[in-house]
């Protein structure tokens, strides 16, 4: 039993309900107020290094999410399991709870692997990926900024394989989604909160990401965006520790294993 249930379908949750997540998630970050004691950068950093508005970052988000809706409906419908009586038999909850940490690992692997090529492939970074690194100072509304191509190829095929191969339904879809995409906006909220959930549970997460948007830190830190496996076993991975600004917030510096 869901709290949708009989309301609207598992299906149409799937497909917007990560999107509504996102500007909500995203959105409460963007009205908190300051908070610079807890910064990964300053306002004045954000203002100089970022070289796009954010009219241009929220129309790119919107863009992809129309990608992703299109692709998430096709699937769902293309992998309904609806049985005679019209309904799908659900999965017990410790099997959902092992096609959501299979969806994890096989996300992983695939973000992994094409984000690191869209690094060494010179014409794809620059024509390509280049545009997500235009927010050097990552924030939350920005976590899906990318070029269209970049997000299909990346979030949203990346989602689709992660929801075939685990085998999961589509209810468990949108636990899983949703879980995503509040992650993804975390990583790049630019804020090291006291008691941040993702910051105690994940390896990869807020400062683990902001190395990678660091110069310096460009060819390290591709694992998104769950765990830092791949980083670990592939020699791309960037230890960072955290330093008190004089000025307030913190500094997450690359250091060596």
């Amino acid at each position: 039993m869901v709290f949708w249930e009989g309301y609207v379908s598992d299906e149409a949750m799937g497909t917007f309900a990560p999107i509504i997540v996102y500007w909500l998630y995203a959105g409460f970050y963007q009205l908190l107020p300051p908070l610079d004691n807890y910064r990964l950068h300053t306002r004045k950093e954000e203002d100089e290094k970022n070289s796009v508005p954010l009219a241009s970052v929220v129309k790119g988000v919107l863009l992809q999410q129309l990608v992703q809706a299109t692709v998430a409906h096709l699937l769902f419908v293309l992998t309904s399991k609806t049985g005679s009586s019209g309904t799908v038999i659900q999965p017990s909850i410790a099997v959902q709870i092992v096609q959501i940490i299979i969806g994890m690992l096989v996300m992983d692997t695939w973000q992994y692997f094409v984000h690191r090529y869209m690094h060494q492939n010179k014409f794809l970074y620059r024509h390509v990926h280049s545009q997500h690194h235009k927010l050097v100072v990552p924030y939350a509304i920005g976590a899906l900024y990318n070029h269209p191509l970049e997000g299909l190829l990346l979030d949203t095929v990346g989602g689709a394989i992660s929801f075939l191969v685990s085998g999961m339904t589509a209810r468990t879809a949108v636990i899983f989604f949703c879980f995503a995409v509040i992650k993804t906006v975390d990583d790049h909220c630019g804020l090291w909160l006291p008691g941040n959930i993702f910051h105690l549970l994940f390896q990869n997460n807020t400062a683990y990401h902001d190395i990678h948007h660091q110069l310096q830190g460009l060819k390290y830190n591709y694992s998104q965006p769950f765990f830092p496996i791949w980083d670990k076993l592939l020699g791309t991975h960037m230890p960072y520790k955290l330093v008190r600004r004089p000025q307030g917030g913190f500094e997450a510096r690359l250091t060596k294993d």
